[in-house]
């Protein structure tokens, strides 16, 4: 039943982004999104994979997280947005490919592809140091503060991934225009994490003091 519920779903995200970007381009022959969509999907799906066979846990976390699921109100405002500025991030670039407002040369699309590949990767990365990394803020019976890994460098690494994956995708589609929703997504993940962060300090012992200990939120240096 789980893995059909996720087969469900990962096929449904599928359809979204695919009428998004080719709906918005007005053909399906577009070379580059499949492209991007191949590489987008099949890093997903790895990971997915690997979750089922080595932490059955948070895969089911993961499959249980959906639109409203969130215990605080104003986390489910904040996920709708995100969800709007990640198909955005779909469909600008097939507008973008419809009517040529700008064009990225193919070096570009291939760094884009790159990029999204390394968000994935920083993603499975985050999953495999923490297996309570659920798709909703909460706190598991026996969750812990995690300060190994890539949390060791920044706070929000599956933040950080996600940041990196968003600016490839526009990229990957051969757009320049398509980074505005992109960078439109920054605000709305800081808006997140503040709030999960301050949710984290109140109910999971120690996350106070990793604070201390790890001071950027979402990259080294910048913040």
């Amino acid at each position: 039943m789980l893995l059909a519920r996720a087969f469900v779903g990962f096929v449904f995200l599928f359809a979204v982004i695919a009428v998004a970007f080719f709906g918005a381009a007005g053909r399906l022959d577009d070379r580059l999104g499949w492209a991007t969509l191949a590489v987008f999907f099949g890093c997903a799906g790895i990971i997915s994979i690997w979750l089922w066979f080595y932490d059955k846990a948070l895969f089911e976390r993961r499959v249980k997280a959906r639109p409203g699921s969130e215990a605080d109100r104003m986390q489910n405002v904040i996920q709708a947005l995100a969800g709007l500025v990640f198909l955005g991030a779909f469909a600008v670039p097939g507008l973008d490919r419809r009517f040529g407002w700008s064009h990225a040369p193919l070096a570009v699309s291939i760094a884009g592809d790159a990029m999204i590949a390394l968000g994935f990767l920083i993603v499975f990365l985050t999953f495999r140091e923490n297996t309570f990394t659920a798709g909703t803020i909460e706190i598991a019976e026996d969750q812990r503060v995690i300060d190994s890994g890539p949390y060791a460098v920044v706070r929000h690494p599956m933040y950080a991934g996600s940041v990196i994956m968003m600016a490839g995708i526009p990229l990957a589609l051969g757009s320049w225009v398509g980074l505005v929703p992109a960078v439109m997504l920054l605000p709305v993940l800081a808006w997140r994490l503040i709030r999960e962060e301050a949710f984290l300090a109140a109910n999971l012992a120690g996350y106070a003091d990793y604070r201390g200990r790890v001071r950027y939120r979402l990259a080294p240096i910048i913040w």
